[in-house]
């Protein structure tokens, strides 16, 4: 029954993520500060569950299919790493000149590309499904080696930060995750054989992985209740930086996919390049850079309810994009 219960949440994150952004002001603005001040700790266990069961449902099998197109995964992370980043660091600078953090959390949403939604969402569009997992390991590891030097170089000057302790904290939250979850697969198929896990194990992780988006979406809009009720313009000020970045993100791996590639690579660059590891991010602003840092997770909380909702209209819009699906072959996943 439970399991029932969270595999429909997962299918539901549209209404879940705004039910959790909503509960999370209500907490903050009715329980004392220092109890709210103590959600932090439950950041890196969140994050971990959030990740963990992503990397156990990984089929690293299929990434030797994903990578047949060299010039594809090349120009997805050349978006990832090479323009969007900046593109987020310019509109951080331009919307938020006087408070460096929220432009941080700006930055910090950019820079960490790809994630169990890009898999999914690349699915449901009928898109190349061996070439999303490549770019969900690829962009992965990579956000995660690049995320202390890209904020060091552009944020490094306004912002408190500790390099090792940014270091530290994605360690814990992604590699060691990703080697559990490899080790965790390989005892189910060994134990299960692959076809039963396929059919009764794999779709239970991910709605463990719904569990650690909610949970920290909820404390990261708590932690900053007190500030929302103050000013709740505020929510409006970061919104539009984030339609802007995630409008211009989609027109741009629209147009390079649908002259470059054929529909089902075309619809993995898109959500490849799109589909941000918000909670990797959430768990760095909030860890590593103190109490400051909740207005950068605040921002990063709120690139959920665009990113979520965006991710599902595109779905529909893909045949308008891309044109109808005919007999492109699709891996499973």
């Amino acid at each position: 029954m439970i399991w029932k219960l969270l595999i429909s949440i997962n299918k539901k994150l549209v209404y879940a993520i705004p039910v959790m952004i909503v509960a999370g002001f209500l907490f903050g603005k009715s329980v004392d500060g220092q109890l709210v001040k103590q959600l932090k700790n439950l950041i890196v266990p969140l994050t971990f569950l959030m990740v963990y069961p992503m990397m156990v449902t990984l089929n690293i099998k299929h990434l030797k299919d994903g990578i047949r197109n060299v010039k594809l995964q090349v120009l997805t992370q050349f978006i990832n790493f090479l323009i969007i980043p900046f593109l987020a660091y310019g509109l951080g600078v331009w919307f938020f000149p006087d408070n460096h953090y929220m432009a941080l959390g700006l930055l910090l949403a950019s820079l960490l590309p790809t994630s169990g939604m890009t898999i999914s969402w690349t699915g449901f569009a009928k898109g190349n499904m061996g070439a999303a997992i490549n770019m969900t390991v690829i962009g992965l590891t990579l956000g995660s080696l690049a995320t202390p030097l890209y904020v060091k170089a552009l944020m490094g000057a306004k912002v408190d930060m500790d390099i090792v302790l940014v270091i530290k904290q994605i360690v814990y939250i992604v590699f060691i995750p990703m080697v559990l979850g490899y080790v965790t697969r390989s005892y189910f198929i060994k134990k299960y054989g692959p076809q039963e896990f396929k059919m009764n194990w794999a779709p239970r992780f991910p709605s463990l992985s719904t569990i650690g988006v909610l949970g920290i979406v909820f404390v990261a809009i708590a932690l900053k209740a007190e500030k929302l009720s103050q000013d709740p313009m505020i929510l409006w000020m970061i919104f539009k930086p984030l339609l802007i970045l995630y409008f211009l993100n989609y027109a741009l791996g629209t147009i390079i996919g649908k002259f470059l590639f054929q529909r089902g690579d075309a619809i993995a660059l898109v959500y490849g390049t799109v589909m941000r590891n918000l909670s990797i991010a959430l768990a760095i602003a909030i860890n590593a850079f103190g109490e400051q840092g909740a207005d950068a997770a605040l921002v990063i909380a709120v690139s959920y309810i665009i990113q979520v909702q965006s991710a599902a209209w595109y779905v529909k819009l893909t045949p308008q994009m891309f044109g109808p699906l005919e007999n492109e072959a699709v891996l499973p996943q």
